[in-house]
């Protein structure tokens, strides 16, 4: 991506690869979920997120004007290419792990795509409208599960605790705002994430209060992402998300 590339292409292609990567991440637990019911909903979730990655790709290629489609913007870029926040590409670690990032990506998005249907860009607004009602419902089920295991058993408490340790110092990179941020929320595409701070406080607090949680310290934050600068963990990742178009170019089912 080149400096110069348009502060809508920019931020329609950062949310993308948000969905796409954290969707992946979700597809992930396919057999492997505690229980047949759970491995549904994570199945459920992962595709609605694939759902809003499409959708974004799409937009993105057609204000990027480069006969660039949602395959190509998913499959061939580089690493250093993706603009998703470091929290979606962490490994899912245990269930409780992905509850935890699940509630502070759900807790964050909801408001943003609430707040995104007034977007000038009706393309952006459209696919909002839709988003929030999908991000409401992850917002409950992950929210409802971290209170389940913070007020649990001993172990589940303990894992809960763990996870919030580990992921915790990757909950600021949605607040950072460079220049084509800046610009692309100036023109009205997209909201201020400052502004939704207080709804994401607010989501946060009362889950945690439920689950008998202590919000973590405020510390440092870990960022780079929408610089494209990535984790370890974002590499193998993505060899696993785009073997088969690079291994097969232009295969279709």
């Amino acid at each position: 991506m080149a400096l110069t590339d348009s502060p809508l292409f920019l931020a329609t292609l950062r949310l993308a690869d948000d969905a796409l990567i954290l969707g992946h991440r979700l597809s992930e637990w396919c057999g492997h979920a505690p229980v047949l019911e759970e491995d549904l909903a994570l199945g459920n979730l992962g595709l609605d997120l694939i759902g809003q990655a499409r959708a974004l790709y799409t937009h993105a290629g057609t204000v990027e004007g480069k006969g660039r489609d949602e395959d190509a913007l998913a499959y061939l870029r580089h690493e250093h290419d993706y603009r998703n926040v470091l929290l979606v590409e962490q490994p899912n670690g245990d269930f409780a792990q992905t509850m935890v990032r699940q509630l502070l990506f759900a807790a964050f998005m909801h408001p943003f795509h609430e707040a995104m249907t007034a977007s000038k860009d009706q393309t952006l607004a459209a696919i909002a409208a839709k988003s929030e009602k999908e991000l409401a419902y992850h917002v409950r089920h992950a929210g409802e599960w971290v209170v389940r295991l913070g007020d649990g058993t001993d172990e589940s408490r303990r894992r809960t605790i763990a996870a919030l340790e580990v992921l915790w110092p990757f909950s600021g990179e949605w607040f950072e705002v460079d220049a084509p941020m800046r610009a692309a929320i100036e023109a009205g595409f997209v909201p201020d994430p400052e502004r939704l701070r207080p709804a994401y406080d607010a989501t946060l607090d009362m889950v945690f209060a439920e689950a008998g949680l202590d919000r973590p310290a405020i510390r440092p934050y870990r960022s780079g992402g929408r610089d494209g600068r990535h984790s370890e963990h974002m590499g193998y990742l993505l060899a696993e998300l785009q073997f088969l178009q690079r291994s097969y170019p232009g295969a279709t089912w």
